[in-house]
């Protein structure tokens, strides 16, 4: 036999929405109240309870504790659930109530005519509501920027103006996509300034790697020459060794000789000197001593060199000072220059009557702005223009500037703010920034809104600036024949800091390739 449908909807108070308690009979049958047949009963009737109807109700409730999710911590509860709460799905901004799936289907059939504003569920519902007269904030007072309900509009509201709160979501959410825009304009230019600092490190390790390469060559092919050089010189004074050895040897051999020879000599004429025969004797005396006169006249016997021994330790000597000199003085152009910071301005940070020239190196001043495209970087008030790269360590750079009204020489953290007249955009007017002032007339230095007057030097169109960024020291020096500390100042340095310059009317600077003085 099939079971028949039974629908929750039956059992339902058509006062609070939710299944009956206790359902009870009327004498017509139905349940109490009785909404089919609107019949009216005096006295009031006795009323019994519906054991079996009791019975049903209970079943459904039990599926439908079953079915619905309880609250869990952070959930919105349900405002009509009696006993364990429910999860809320919905809020009604009519109703000022939260409801769980089932509740919001029976405010759904309860109110079939009408349409409440439903929401889905939040903790905010009663921040939503005027705390004055209980109604829900469906306007926004743009004289006061608050949210208020309709009365409060009619009332102390009543001159100001007002529009409603989704009129005022329109625009804020016009400001907000603009907003969004820049930000999303913003996170691009990042993530390309981010790919090109990234090539830009890869390019300068291959660099890096490409000069080490060849500076391991190069002193190699040098090592190899000196030793090339030694040999030559062993070898040539071997030569020369073996040459006067050989040709000594040859003068000993024959001294061997003629001394065999004397001795020989010696040793008749003691004989000689022992005879009885005068005549033997007178002649081998007459040959002996014609031989003794011919021995006499030889050479006197040397040895020598084709050069100097001590002229070539001398030569040798002269040659590592002079190869210990040179390479001395080029070590220190080659340290030197390595600390020397090859700069270059960043367009994107130039004010637009800022002209950059000469490979982004020179500044001037122009009545005529430049077609720079709008970048969130650039000052868009202050003539100034930060550099591309960082410095950090030990470094330096030299500049040249020109012009009556002057520069602003600086070094700047790179969150410094560019858009606005606020002391926050300016170099040295805030603590983002440290700035040396340079005018014909006067110097001075800035930092954090803070002004140091130094006396002016003489003829200083040429300075060099010295950080030591782990030291925390920021120098300026003039450059000409002698070089001349102007300022110095001690202080922490937090993050990477950026040159930067102020340019001012009819003024330029440009960013000299390093020279040694």
């Amino acid at each position: 036999m099939a079971q028949a449908c039974v629908s929750e909807e039956q059992f339902i108070c058509p006062l609070c929405l939710d299944l009956l308690n206790d359902p009870v009979t009327i004498p017509c049958g139905h349940i109490y109240s009785c909404p089919q047949c609107r019949q009216t009963f005096s006295p009031r009737p006795a009323l019994g309870k519906n054991t079996m109807l009791a019975e049903v109700v209970e079943k459904l409730k039990k599926t439908k504790l079953k079915a619905a999710v309880p609250a869990g911590p952070g959930d919105v509860e349900c405002d009509i659930c009696t006993g364990r709460k429910h999860k809320a799905v919905k809020s009604c901004l009519v109703c000022l109530e939260s409801y769980c799936q089932t509740h919001f289907e029976r405010h759904e059939e309860f109110h079939p005519g009408k349409r409440h504003k439903v929401i889905d569920a939040t903790r905010q519902l009663q921040q939503m509501i005027c705390r004055q007269h209980e109604k829900l904030l469906e306007v926004f007072c743009r004289t006061d920027q608050q949210y208020i309900c309709m009365l409060c509009a009619k009332d102390e509201h009543k001159k100001h103006a007002t529009v409603s709160t989704a009129a005022e979501r329109t625009e804020k959410e016009r400001h907000l996509k603009e907003t969004l825009r820049k930000l999303q304009q913003r996170i691009q230019q990042r993530q390309k300034d981010l790919e090109q600092l990234r090539e830009a490190v890869e390019s300068h390790k291959r660099s890096a790697q490409t000069a080490v390469e060849d500076s391991e060559r190069i002193f190699t092919e040098l090592i190899r020459s000196i030793e090339r050089s030694r040999s030559e010189v062993t070898q040539r004074i071997r030569d020369q060794e073996k040459t006067a050895v050989s040709r000594a040897e040859g003068q000993m051999e024959r001294l061997e000789q003629e001394i065999e020879d004397l001795m020989n000599r010696n040793s008749e004429l003691e004989q000689l000197s022992h005879t009885d025969d005068h005549i033997h004797f007178l002649q081998v005396a007459q040959l002996l001593q014609s031989l003794s006169a011919l021995s006499e006249s030889t050479d006197n016997i040397t040895i020598s060199f084709l050069f100097s021994l001590d002229d070539v330790r001398e030569s040798v000597c002269q040659l590592r000072h002079k190869l210990e000199d040179f390479c001395t003085e080029e070590m220190k152009k080659i340290l030197v220059s390595s600390d020397s910071h090859q700069l270059t301005l960043d367009p994107n940070t130039a004010h637009k009557l800022l002209r950059l020239t000469g490979k982004n190196r020179v500044v001037t001043y122009t009545d005529t702005p430049q077609p720079y495209p709008d970048h969130p970087d650039r000052f868009d008030i202050y003539f100034q223009v930060l550099c591309r790269e960082n410095v950090c360590g030990f470094c330096y750079w030299e500049l040249e500037w020109s012009g009556n009204v002057g520069v602003g020489i600086s070094v700047s953290y790179k969150s410094i703010s560019r858009k606005g007249s606020g002391k926050e955009c300016v170099f040295g007017r805030n603590d983002q920034s440290w700035s040396l002032s340079c005018s014909p007339s006067s110097f001075s230095f800035w930092h954090n809104n803070k002004q140091t007057k130094l006396p002016v030097p003489s003829s200083c169109r040429r300075i060099r600036v010295y950080v030591d960024h782990s030291a925390g020291t920021l120098s300026f020096c003039s450059v000409s024949d002698t070089m001349n500390p102007i300022h110095t100042v001690q202080t922490t340095f937090t993050q990477p800091l950026y040159p930067g310059f102020v340019v001012g009317y009819k003024s330029s600077m440009k960013l000299c390739d390093f020279q040694l003085i």
